[in-house]
C-alpha cells in the first residue's frame, strides 16, 4: 500500500476500556484521524470521542456518524463545542440521517430528510457562532436559544467542521452545497465512489472501507459476508445505491425482520448473497491482500480511506493498515 493519509474507525469493536490505548497507538503509528461510528445501537459516539480526546494530542477526531434525529440541534451544537474544548481544533462533527427501523423504533418519525438536514446544519452552525437562534423550519424548530458555554473560556465562536454522511445522490448534492466534507458510506463499491466524487467536486470525501482480516482468509470472508448481509437487509438505501434486485432486497429485509434481526434470520439471509457482492463492498482476507484492496477506493476518488474493522482483532488491523 502506498504511503498516504489514512484514518481508522471504531465501529462496534473494541470494548470501550481499550479505546484510550488504541487511540494512542494510532497516533504513534501515524494515522491521520480516528472516527467513531454510532452504528446500529452498539456505542455512543460522543462518549468514545471524549475518551479519545483525553488520550491523544494531535490526531484528528470525528464522528462517522451521529444521527440528526435522536439528538436535537441544540444538544448537538453543545456536544460539538464540548468535544472541541476537549480536543481544540481537532474535532470533526459527522452527521447523518440514519435509517428506519432504528429511528422509528425509538418513536421518532423521519420525514423530509433533505429538508431536515439543511435546517439542522444551519441551526448547529449558527449556535456554534454564538448567535441567538430561532428556526421555524418545516422539520427543525428552535426558539430563542444561545449557547452559554464555559465561564472560564473566552466567548468566541466555535470552529467545528461539519461533514455529512451521505449515500443517495440528493444528499450528496446537499453536502456539496452546505457541508465542509462528505463521509461516503460503508459497503459501497468503487463505481459508487467515482460517481459520488463527480457530484461533490473538490469537497473532502473520506470513504468508510470495511475490513475483515484474519490469517484464515475464508473465516474473514464469512465475517464480511455476515456484515454485508446485515447492512443490505437493514439499510435499504445502501442496497438501492448498489442497484440490487428489489426482490432480493425485500427478501433480505423479510428474513432479518425488524432490529435486532429475528433469531436465525441473519444466517438464512447470508445464504442469498454470493461472494461476488461481498468482494465489491469490503476487503476481506489476509492482511497483505486487504491492504492492496483499499487502493481501489482511493483511485476512485476517496480523499481519505477510513478503515472499519469487522473482525475483532482491532489492534492487528490497525497495525496492518498503518501508513508506511
Amino acid at each position: 500500500m502506498r504511503e498516504r493519509p489514512i484514518g481508522f474507525v471504531f465501529h462496534d469493536v473494541p470494548a470501550g476500556r481499550y479505546l484510550a490505548e488504541l487511540g494512542r497507538r494510532a497516533e504513534q503509528l501515524g494515522y491521520e484521524s480516528l472516527w467513531v461510528a454510532e452504528t446500529r445501537l452498539t456505542r455512543d459516539a460522543v462518549s468514545a470521542v471524549g475518551a479519545l480526546a483525553a488520550a491523544t494530542n494531535e490526531i484528528r477526531l470525528g464522528t462517522s456518524i451521529v444521527n440528526t434525529w435522536t439528538r436535537g440541534p441544540v444538544l448537538m451544537a453543545l456536544t460539538a463545542a464540548s468535544l472541541d474544548d476537549l480536543a481544540p481544533g481537532r474535532f470533526v462533527l459527522g452527521l447523518g440521517t440514519a435509517s428506519d427501523p432504528l429511528i422509528s423504533n425509538q418513536g421518532v418519525e423521519r420525514r423530509r430528510p433533505l429538508t431536515q438536514m439543511r435546517e439542522y446544519v444551519d441551526a448547529v452552525r449558527r449556535l456554534l457562532r454564538l448567535e441567538s437562534v430561532t428556526v421555524e423550519g418545516a422539520v427543525v424548530r428552535v426558539h430563542d436559544v444561545t449557547l452559554d458555554l464555559l465561564r472560564s473560556a473566552p466567548r468566541e465562536p466555535v470552529e467545528v467542521p461539519i461533514y455529512i454522511g451521505a449515500t443517495g445522490g440528493k444528499m450528496l448534492d446537499l453536502a456539496a452545497e452546505i457541508a465542509d466534507g462528505v463521509i461516503l458510506n460503508l459497503f459501497l463499491p468503487i463505481e459508487y465512489t467515482r460517481a459520488a466524487r463527480d457530484r461533490v467536486g473538490t469537497l473532502e470525501a473520506p470513504q468508510l472501507v470495511a475490513a475483515a482480516v484474519s490469517h484464515d482468509g475464508a473465516e474473514a470472508r464469512t465475517v464480511a459476508q455476515r456484515f454485508v448481509t446485515m447492512y443490505l437487509g437493514g439499510q435499504p438505501h445502501i442496497a438501492r445505491e448498489l442497484g440490487l434486485d428489489p426482490e432480493l432486497v425485500g427478501r433480505l429485509a423479510e428474513l432479518l425482520g425488524s432490529w435486532p434481526p429475528r433469531p436465525g434470520g441473519l444466517d438464512e439471509a447470508m445464504r442469498l448473497l454470493g461472494g461476488e457482492i461481498v468482494d465489491r463492498l469490503a476487503v476481506a482476507g489476509t492482511a497483505s491482500g486487504c491492504r492492496d484492496g483499499v487502493d481501489a477506493w482511493v483511485e476512485a476518488g476517496a480523499s481519505l480511506p477510513l478503515i472499519v474493522p469487522l473482525t475483532e482483532n482491532v489492534g492487528e488491523i490497525m497495525d496492518a493498515f498503518a501508513p508506511r
